[in-house]
């Protein structure tokens, strides 16, 4: 049994945390490859280290006395390091951050530094071997990931060495630059390297015990998923489930190994378990609700569009040649809804409608603003019937209106648009009608 563990950075923030991870590891033998993210909150208030050196290169790139803000970061890894009554110092590796900050390396570089030091930090309290992700995972120069040559090159390094520490978030592109993932990349590295490990199982830990049905900050207590499939998991980590990274899936799913969303403060608890399919059947008819706010809608009307060959095409022709990506687009006979994010659209907006007007001659466009969308995602509606029913029944309850309806034919999921602030009352109705009622 092989096991490839990722802790974030709650799980990281203090020597105390430190104490709670190194114990979970030494507990089962099989953990032998582990992927730190940099040390996060110690309270509510406090400063995650990544945004500390955000700021930091911030004033470094502007030529501002950028040592006081470093000092305070070298402090907390100091503190770490004290508290764990560790004979390591990172003098050396701040001289060399201090020279390449001098030179302007770069955000992604300043960014990576909080796991690279966090992983030099563990692998002296573990004893297992430092591996830089620099080395071993690759990026090309438009910064897109290298899947293939990571694999390989990764494969190859673990078969020399024993128990590993391998930092993530970030690694480099071919001209030798470091290169992040986005926020939350960690995930996605301790994926890469299950993949590469050849692992049974990829342990994720963090500061909750598994996924949720809903969004804790908007239902009371939610209950937690027991198991969800790498689906499920894509269609509600794009819509804003926060737990684990949307794109931690794809390598792991090559492989077909499951992940474990674990607790780091409750390691008895079960967590979720992500995997490719299972035969177990759910405990309720959804597996999870998840949604976003700030959207737009541009409804386009003409007659006879369905007879128009390559219509679809050119509307989405004047979004793309803007730089802006569609979330849905549902449609009738002689009408089209394209829905994007408001934020990038609003600066474009007359841009893309003249495009529209152009390449499709539509008889009327009109924008409807303040939208958001909730996606409610489960592999148990397959095999129920009127599961739209009872959640249109539910939010009518509650005097929701709702502005658009898609389901993909996969029957997985079923999105819906409702009115910003009626946002978190839909997600409460639908969440009460699935999972309190049990219908």
């Amino acid at each position: 049994m092989v096991k490839v563990v990722k802790f974030g950075g709650s799980s990281l923030a203090s020597a105390g945390q430190f104490e709670k991870v190194a114990n979970i590891i030494h507990s089962d033998e099989s953990r032998k490859y582990v992927v730190p993210s940099a040390p996060g909150k110690r309270t509510k208030s406090d400063t995650k280290v990544t945004d500390m050196l955000y700021a930091c290169y911030a004033l470094a790139e502007a030529d501002k006395d950028y040592e006081p803000s470093l000092m305070k970061i070298k402090a907390r890894y100091d503190e770490i390091i004290k508290g764990l009554n560790l004979d390591l110092s990172l003098d050396k590796e701040f001289d060399t951050i201090r020279a390449n900050f001098k030179k302007h390396a770069g955000k992604d570089y300043a960014a990576s530094r909080g796991e690279y030091l966090n992983g030099i930090v563990m692998a002296n309290y573990l004893g297992f071997e430092f591996l830089d992700a620099a080395e071993v995972v690759f990026f090309d120069s438009e910064g897109n990931f290298l899947a293939n040559e990571t694999n390989t090159a990764l494969s190859n390094r673990l078969k020399d060495m024993g128990k590993v520490v391998l930092p993530g978030f970030y690694g480099s592109t071919t001209d030798g630059r470091v290169k992040t993932f986005s926020r939350g990349g960690s995930d996605i590295t301790g994926s890469i390297l299950a993949r590469a490990a050849k692992a049974d199982m990829y342990e994720n830990w963090t500061d909750v015990s598994g996924f949720l049905v809903a969004d804790p900050r908007i239902v009371e207590n939610p209950v937690t998923i027991n198991t969800i499939t790498y689906r499920e998991l894509r269609e509600l980590s794009y819509m804003g489930a926060t737990v684990l990274h949307e794109d931690a899936v794809f390598p792991v799913r090559e492989s077909g190994i499951p992940i474990n969303i674990k607790n780091t403060n409750r390691p008895e608890d079960e967590g979720t378990m992500i995997v490719e399919s299972t035969c177990r059947t759910p405990d309720y008819t959804i597996t999870g609700i998840a949604g976003k706010k700030g959207f737009v809608s541009i409804n386009i009307e003409k007659d006879m569009m369905n007879s128009e060959i390559g219509f679809g095409r050119k509307i989405l022709e004047a979004f793309e040649m803007n730089g802006i990506s569609f979330e849905h687009m549902p449609s009738g006979i002689d009408t089209l809804t394209v829905f994007v994010h408001q934020p990038e659209f609003e600066g474009k907006e007359q841009a893309v409608l003249s495009a529209i007007h152009r390449l499709c001659e539509p008889d009327s466009i009109e924008i409807d603003t303040g939208l958001a969308l909730i996606a409610v995602v489960g592999r148990g509606m397959r095999s129920n019937r009127g599961v739209a029913g009872r959640m249109f029944a539910a939010l009518a309850h509650n005097n929701i209106n709702i502005r658009m309806i898609d389901q993909g034919s996969s029957e997985l999921n079923i999105i819906i648009g409702v009115a910003d602030e009626d946002f978190e009352t839909a997600i409460k109705s639908i969440y009460d009608m699935f999972v309190l009622t049990k219908l």
